[in-house]
């Protein structure tokens, strides 16, 4: 396989037309290599549109929506952002390279560790992967300049929300099969949000998903 050709294509193919335009975006495409994250035999499928099995059996994003998420979120430098949920730390890693700081919170034992070890082993060092239930965040670190769930989930935790700055924003896909909705929030103040929708789509809930209708909403 052409790795470079592969990704070439998967950019002008996939992500463009996804309204993905950045040309920051773009470049960190080729700078974060996708291939580099996933199992030796996984690595011929990464530029495929679809998304590939994590080692819980859960799955990872597709590219397109790790590129939109990177673009919609726009960390800076100077930004803190908690990743609810690691996969296989390649989106981390996207949101790492614009970012002072990653928390990832990660329920799964077998995905918490290929994540670490991958993102060890290609030398990215201000992320952290912290065990716990991503869906509850981590309050303690908190607040956070953006907030990325990495699954979807029925509807928004209140929690969740709670830990984003004021002027902060959170990513999210919202909704069940086979329609759901990406949103991105944004914190006005101590009690107001506004939300705005980006696009439909369908992806695997988070792990620990069929948790969160136990708890209370607004």
């Amino acid at each position: 396989m052409n790795t470079e050709q592969a990704r070439f294509n998967m950019v002008e193919q996939q992500i463009r037309p996804w309204n993905v335009l950045d040309k920051d975006v773009l470049e960190l495409l080729s700078i974060v290599k996708r291939e580099k994250f996933l199992p030796a035999n996984q690595q011929s499928l990464a530029f495929m549109d679809t998304e590939l099995p994590l080692a819980d059996g859960s799955l990872m994003l597709s590219p397109k929506i790790e590129a939109r998420i990177v673009q919609e979120v726009a960390v800076k430098k100077h930004e803190t952002v908690l990743v609810a949920g690691s996969g296989t730390g390649y989106l981390p890693a996207l949101l790492a390279f614009h970012a002072r700081h990653i928390t990832c919170v990660e329920s799964s034992p077998a995905v918490f560790s290929y994540a670490e070890q991958t993102l060890h082993r290609e030398g990215i060092t201000n992320v952290s992967i912290l065990k716990g239930d991503a869906c509850r965040g981590w309050s303690s670190l908190a607040p956070y300049d953006a907030i990325v769930v990495t699954g979807s989930l029925p509807v928004l935790h209140e929690e969740l929300k709670n830990q984003l700055k004021v002027g902060g924003r959170l990513f999210v896909i919202l909704g069940t099969p086979p329609v759901m909705t990406a949103y991105l929030y944004t914190r006005l103040s101590e009690t107001e949000f506004t939300s705005k929708s980006l696009f439909d789509t369908s992806v695997a809930p988070i792990s620990t998903a069929e948790h969160v209708s136990r708890f209370s909403f607004q």
